[in-house]
Order: C-alpha cells, then sequence, then structure tokens
C-alpha cells in the first residue's frame, strides 16, 4: 500500500487530471481521481415503488423471506467456520487426519464469490454512476481482510459461543472511542445497555465449564485476536459510511472492497507461498473443498440478504433478526460441538441479548418520537 500512496500523491501533485493523456488516462482517472458526480436530476437508483403487491400479507412473506435466508445463510456460515477451522480432514483408523490451517486462503474463496456475485448483480441491474476514487476502497479492504483473519484465527484458541458473544459485545469499545475521539455524548438507556452487555459476557467467561479435549480453550491469543477482529470491523464500518458520499450503492461497495480484498490475499498467499498448498490441500480433501464453497456462497449471498433487508424494513429490523441469529448460533454450537455452558454462562447469554434488544427498543422509540414532534407550519413571505 505504501507504494500506491506514493504514487497517488505524486499524480495529485503533478495535475495528472489535468495534464494527463493517453491510453491509461481512463484507468488512471478512475482509480485515483474518480469521476465527478451528475447533475442532481440524474436517477442514481431505482426508486422503490409501492405497488398493489404492498399488502401486509405481501409483506409479512417478504419479511419471513428475508429473515429466513439471513437465518439460514448465517447460521450455515458459522458452521462450517467453526468446522473448518477446528476439525481434522481425512481421518482414519489408524490418522488422525490433518487441519486446516492457513486462515487467508478461506479468506481469498470468501472474496472471489463474494466479487464474482455484486459484479453479476451490477451488470445485471442499474447502478448509480460511480464517482470514488477506487483507491480509496483499498483501506477497508485491508481492514476487512486483517478483521476476517482474526475471525478465522480466534477459533483456534475461543469457543465459538465467546467469539460470537464478542461480536455481540462490540458497541462497548464503539462507545469508549465516540466518547474519547470524537467527544459524543450518550444517553442514560445505552450506558445501561452498554453496562448490561459488559456483565453478561463478564457471567459466561468466567463461568465457562470443561472444554472437551477437541476444542480449543480460551486464551490470552485469542481474546487478543478478537480484540483486532473488533478494531479492524469498526474500522471498515466507518470507512464505508465514508465511502458512501459518493452516492454508490451497497452492491457497489461490495465490489469495490472485494475487488481490493482479493488483490491483497492472493498477493500476500504468493509472497508466503502458501496458495498453492492451500489449493493441494483443497485437491486432497474433497469434503474440505465442499465446506469451503458452501462457506464462500452462504457470506457471499448473506451480503445481498442484508442489502435487501434494510432496503425493506430498516436497519432495526434487521439488527433483530441477527441478534436472534447470534443466540441460535450460540445454541447450534453447543449442540454440535459439544460446548459447556453452565447456568451462569446461560444466563450471562441471556443478559446479552436482552440488552441487545432493550438497545433497539430504546433506538425505535426514540426515532418515533422525532417524527410525531409537530413542526410548525413554514411563514409564507409576501
Amino acid at each position: 500500500m505504501v507504494p500506491g500512496y506514493l504514487l497517488v500523491q505524486y499524480l495529485r501533485r503533478k495535475n495528472y487530471l489535468e495534464t494527463g493523456r493517453g491510453l491509461c488516462f481512463p484507468l488512471v482517472k478512475a482509480c485515483v481521481f474518480g469521476n465527478e458526480p451528475k447533475a442532481p436530476d440524474e436517477v442514481l437508483l431505482a426508486p422503490r415503488t409501492e405497488t398493489a403487491e404492498s399488502t401486509p400479507s405481501w409483506q409479512v412473506l417478504k419479511l419471513v423471506f428475508c429473515a429466513s435466508g439471513l437465518q439460514v445463510s448465517y447460521l450455515t456460515w458459522g458452521i462450517l467456520q467453526e468446522r473448518v477451522m477446528t476439525g481434522s480432514y481425512g481421518a482414519t483408523a489408524t490418522s488422525p487426519g490433518e487441519h486446516f490451517t492457513d486462515s487467508q486462503f478461506l479468506v481469498l474463496m470468501n472474496r472471489v464469490l463474494a466479487l464474482v456475485v455484486a459484479g453479476l448483480y451490477c451488470v445485471l441491474r442499474k447502478q448509480p454512476r460511480h464517482g470514488a476514487p477506487m483507491y480509496r476502497y483499498s483501506f477497508a479492504s485491508l481492514s476487512n481482510v486483517l478483521s476476517s483473519w482474526c475471525q478465522y484465527e480466534a477459533l483456534k484458541f475461543v469457543s465459538f459461543p465467546t467469539q460470537v458473544l464478542a461480536k455481540a459485545s462490540k458497541v462497548i469499545p464503539v462507545m469508549m472511542m465516540g466518547k474519547l475521539v470524537s467527544r459524543r455524548s450518550y444517553e442514560h438507556w445505552e450506558y445501561l445497555t452498554a453496562g448490561l452487555i459488559s456483565i453478561g459476557v463478564s457471567m459466561f467467561l468466567l463461568s465457562s465449564g470443561p472444554e472437551p479435549r477437541s476444542s480449543p480453550a480460551t486464551t490470552l491469543s485469542g481474546l487478543v485476536l478478537l480484540a483486532g477482529y473488533i478494531a479492524f470491523d469498526s474500522f471498515t464500518s466507518n470507512w464505508q459510511d465514508a465511502l458512501f458520499a459518493y452516492k454508490m450503492s451497497s452492491v457497489q461497495m461490495m465490489f469495490g472492497v472485494n475487488l481490493f480484498s482479493c488483490l491483497f490475499t492472493v498477493g500476500s498467499l504468493l509472497e508466503q507461498g502458501a496458495l498453492l498448498e492451500g489449493a493441494r490441500f483443497m485437491g486432497r480433501h474433497s469434503e474440505f473443498a465442499l465446506h469451503a464453497l458452501l462457506l464462500s456462497i452462504c457470506s457471499a449471498f448473506g451480503q445481498l440478504f442484508i442489502f435487501y433487508t434494510i432496503g425493506q424494513f430498516g436497519a432495526a429490523v434487521f439488527t433483530i433478526i441477527m441478534t436472534l441469529r447470534q443466540a441460535i448460533a450460540i445454541l447450534l454450537s453447543c449442540l454440535l460441538y459439544g460446548h459447556t455452558v453452565t447456568v451462569v454462562g446461560g444466563l450471562g447469554v441471556a443478559v446479552v441479548f436482552t440488552a441487545l434488544l432493550l438497545r433497539v427498543y430504546a433506538r425505535g422509540r426514540k426515532q418515533r418520537g422525532k417524527k410525531a414532534v409537530p413542526t410548525e407550519p413554514p411563514v409564507q413571505k409576501v
């Protein structure tokens, strides 16, 4: 990234946008400078129109479709993720088999399929005119790759329920950073729910039952990796929020981020000589190839379900669906992989998800209150 940064600064200093010519000019312009947005009257996205099908029963069917798609995609993704990173392949009566250890190869497979899905969607559906410089996607891509790597690697040291709870408690460091860095102020209910989340996570971690031999114990390395995942993932979402100022669609964002993620991951794997080794492992174990393919499919289509659900029903409904998904994921992981959860740990899990649902409810009431505040009619000037 350092040579790329220096090249961008050089082209800006030389005013290449005004003086550049030749075959490379369109490519350099798109990557470094982007395109100026057109007039406001240009149709950026096809507006969502209310049709005769928008009846209550049709809305319920769409909600069931979105919820089912999100649950199936991400529950399957979570189960396969734990299976790939903690299980062995090729085990026989005389051989314990071998474990897959290269998380970057899995990240590459996920990103390649997501790139293909986003590219096909952009081709088949009309998208707004792209205006962001392509290089700006690289920052979110790098942090996205690192967060995914930390997420996969953490499963070597912590149990899957611990990882899910760490994701659920991400609101705590976000609030801390907002208070220290951005000087943001938060309401009392936000502090209350953050405190409840802290209490619930502490109850779960301090009361974890004994893990079976095949399951990795919670260690300092795993907690450090989870902290890295939360930090990189928070940066990714904030950087993507800034990129949306260019009036792009979510699928265009998905394509740009995954494009650079593929480049970064391929470069890293080639430099380490691990790309061919991952392909050989896939050739030796067809079961792993199937798991990796299903993992990538669930990740790619899960992203599309996220965009569709938020577009149809808003962020609050999406948050409720994903909160329920996290609770079900913990239950399935305990049933399928034998994780032990004590009564106190179960109460801690319940406290965490109750606090998350309270946050969604309080935020929804706050937004409805703002809409309900009557505004005085504008004064007509004569």
